[in-house]
């Protein structure tokens, strides 16, 4: 830390001056971008300006560039669009439009951007980047008195972040917007889905398509980059009549803009929905989402995402040397790195060269290997072989969860139930956790037992926190009466508790010696081993309630009356993840958290820190608290001294959100990282039923047999649960080391107070042949 503390402050903005402008299509998250942008660059004492209406305003200049404050940018976070506009412009795809844009802000001395849109824009960006120089050149020639400028400013720093609701753009798992825009597509699958409890249809949804069809569990899929072969419409035909014979009362069939067949011709809605008519008969409608998906507040993820890379493109553009090429903030698993712009630019139209020359293998490859990933998911989970395909397995797998229930958990019991079919095994669901199993409350699952659990929330399965420990002898023998040859556990930290002491019990029932592998679901995110936790994004979504708007109506109550500050309590029990990047997400100005201790001083620090800032810029406060974070100094205790302390300033309310983070449907994220994690759990159970297999009967008893699938960083990693006993705090339920915990100071420097960041995973420009090649578990978790 002394030695990121150290380089972070080496990064002085003084004297800089950073401009800041979305272009092209409007995304959700590109305010939070702006916002970051904007308090970072003050922060570290740059100016930043305001460049509305994109390279149109740049172009104009006059009161189209103006210098940003603090203030400027409150309250937007939350906002949906861009709130400093954005045009398409002409004029800068000339040269004499760019003459005018460089004399614009050469008189402002403007000489970093930061550049919020697609390829185009951020291509645009690098283009007038390298004619800078000649440019102020030609405009000292003309005649303008801007000698010492030209020298004072001769070279220009972009740094680009991709805010698009496509997701197309290589060299970065999300965009900006993207996270939104699927929250928006599944609220109307949903409630497609809602009809179809009293009439049977068919319905079709157009974009996002493939994240879209695995966050909904969508019966068929048309894409660009997978045309279908001939035949596909007689084939998705039979599939629709055989899951209405399964008494499945609604098909949904996804089509992306641009789908083609194997001969080039185009797939539209109309298309299918007449082939529908014609062959099955079946009533269909058709959605068509268009501009809805850009509407609306922006989710949690985006927030987050956008602050994050606002924050790390501020710090690029001041590390930038005159040599450094322009670069791109982008997201691989759960970093934000740096790239070079014309890198994944080029990346990226290539994949439209390879799609134009129908050679769409490379061109899935060249989408990067989560796009790959989403689709072989899909694949294995949407087309059932016929029996006589899959080579039938010897063994029996069982599937349960344990903990407190989380969103997300249902996705990923369907995919494992899936896959395991796919690759032959016969499954089993354990109901209501370990003491379900003792008790024998086990049943045997077919593919279409789990068909529509994708977007439901809770445990379908039913869950408890019981462990294993005083029922072994029980859970043993209904291990040898079902003849199961591996365990797939879905929870919380009960269920790595459970995990250690089946892996304890194996010396005195060796019935225990089989696969055991768990999948971290919990809304705390506390699991030891990972980063992220199936439901943690859906509980985020609560805090900053993207669906019931809770936090935002609660900052938005105030707007317009007197000055108001809300105390939130949120759970997590030990841990102070949802309550620090909640904070972060809805621009709270404080969280309490057990891993920070917190002293007296400190909550008169802060009641004073926003009681200066009641009286001089805004009108409403935000403070979160988790549920354990201190004995002493409770909700009701930190409500009643900001109470007392804000006399004459602001009143309080306070709020307990508690378990409605639990419940309601799982966000977009939280249904694809079940789907995709425990796909891959289930890959790794059949891998060692094989390696374990010995003398007709499955014995696994050693280390590496009982692991956890978790998170790292860019990577699923499967870790032994014995090894990950060093890094567990068992008193308190948390991992010893937490990687969010970074995102403190993040959070408090867009709050406007002064701290040290740390930087030290900031700083390297990374190049996208380099990801390209790196190992097969990186970056398959996000969109």
């Amino acid at each position: 830390m002394p030695d990121s503390k150290k380089f972070f402050e080496n990064l002085s903005g003084a004297g800089k001056s950073i401009g800041v402008l979305t272009s092209g299509g409007d995304a959700q998250g590109m305010n939070a971008a702006v916002r970051a942008v904007v308090r970072m660059g003050i922060y570290v004492g740059a100016k930043v300006y305001f460049i509305h209406e994109g390279y149109q305003g740049m172009v104009d200049g006059g009161d189209n560039i103006k210098e940003a404050t603090w203030e400027s940018v409150s309250s937007m976070l939350q906002l949906g669009g861009t709130v400093i506009g954005s045009a398409r412009c002409k004029e800068f795809r000339t040269h004499d439009g760019r003459l005018r844009a460089a004399l614009n802000l050469v008189q402002l001395g403007i000489t970093n951007l930061c550049v919020i849109g697609g390829d185009g824009s951020l291509t645009g960006a690098n283009l007038f980047r390298e004619e800078w120089s000649g440019l102020l050149e030609e405009l000292v020639q003309s005649g303008k008195e801007l000698r010492l400028a030209v020298e004072t400013h001769s070279v220009l720093h972009i740094v680009g972040m991709v805010g698009s609701i496509d997701n197309d753009f290589c060299g970065t798992d999300m965009t900006i917007g993207t996270d939104s825009a699927l929250h928006r597509i599944i609220e109307v699958v949903d409630a497609i889905m809602t009809t179809a409890q009293s009439q049977v249809q068919t319905s079709f949804v157009l974009y996002l398509a493939l994240v879209s069809a695995l966050a909904c569990g969508a019966d068929w899929v048309l894409i660009p980059e997978m045309p279908p072969e001939d035949g596909w419409e007689e084939q998705m035909c039979q599939k629709l009549s055989e899951n209405r014979a399964d008494k499945k009362r609604l098909n949904i069939i996804i089509v992306a803009e641009g789908a083609l067949d194997s001969h080039n011709r185009s797939i539209t809605t109309d298309y299918v929905k007449d082939l529908v008519v014609r062959c099955l008969g079946f009533d269909t409608r058709v959605t068509i989402l268009g501009h809805v998906q850009r509407g609306g507040t922006p989710s949690a993820f985006d927030r987050i995402l956008a602050s994050r890379m606002g924050v790390e493109a501020v710090l690029a553009l001041l590390e930038a040397s005159p040599d450094t090429p322009a670069c791109v903030v982008s997201l691989r698993g759960n970093q934000a790195i740096r790239l070079p712009l014309m890198e994944c630019v080029q990346m990226t139209q290539e994949v439209q060269k390879a799609m134009d020359e129908k050679n769409f293998e490379e061109a899935v490859k060249l989408r990067g290997r989560s796009f790959e990933n989403n689709l072989n998911t899909y694949k294995l989970l949407s087309y059932r072989k016929p029996d006589s395909e899959v080579p039938k397995s010897p063994y029996n797998v069982a599937v349960l969860n344990v903990g407190a229930p989380a969103a997300g958990m249902n996705a990923a019991v369907r995919s494992a139930v899936r896959v395991g079919i796919t690759e032959g095994h016969t499954m089993f669901a354990v109901h209501d956790g370990f003491e379900g199993f003792s008790k024998g409350q086990i049943t045997e699952i077919k593919w279409g037992d789990v068909g529509g659990w994708t977007g439901q929330g809770g445990s379908l399965l039913g869950t408890k926190r019981t462990l294993p420990a005083k029922h072994l002898n029980k859970i043993a023998e209904q291990i040898r009466i079902h003849n199961i040859g591996a365990l797939l556990v879905i929870g919380g930290f009960e269920a790595y508790l459970g995990l250690l002491e089946l892996l304890a019990a194996r010396s005195k029932h060796p019935e225990l010696c089989v696969p055991m592998v768990m999948v971290p679901s919990t809304v705390s995110n506390n699991i030891p081993g990972s980063d992220l936790s199936i439901g943690a994004d859906t509980a985020l979504n609560a805090i900053t309630n993207v669906r019931q708007q809770t936090c935002d109506r609660i900052k938005q109550s105030a707007s317009g009356t007197k000055r108001r500050v809300f105390i939130i309590e949120t759970m997590g029990g030990y841990c102070g993840y949802l309550a620090t990047v909640g904070a972060l997400a809805a621009g709270a100005d404080a969280a309490y958290i057990y891993e920070e201790p917190f002293s007296i001083r400190d909550l008169q620090t802060n009641v004073e820190h926003l009681t200066e800032k009641m009286k001089t810029s805004i009108q409403r406060g935000l403070v979160l608290r988790n549920e354990n974070s201190n004995e002493n100094f409770t909700t009701d205790f930190i409500y009643q001294l900001y109470t007392e302390e804000g006399k004459g300033v602001f009143d309080c309310r306070k709020n307990v959100l508690g378990h409605m983070q639990q419940g309601g449907a799982p966000s977009p994220f939280d249904r694809n990282f079940g789907t995709k994690i425990a796909a891959k759990a289930m890959q790794w159970i059949s891998k060692k039923l094989k390696e374990f297999y010995i003398e007709g009967r499955v014995f696994a008893n050693t280390e590496d047999s009982a692991c956890l699938l978790g998170m790292r960083r860019r990577a699923l990693v499967f870790q032994p649960v014995t090894q990950l006993k060093e890094e567990t705090d068992f008193e308190h339920r948390i991992p010893k080391e937490q990687w969010w915990l970074k995102l403190r100071p993040l959070m408090k420097i867009l709050a406007k107070y002064k701290t040290s960041y740390d930087v030290s995973d900031s700083g390297q420009l990374e190049h996208v042949a380099g990801l390209r090649t790196r190992d097969e578990n990186e970056a398959v978790l996000t969109f």
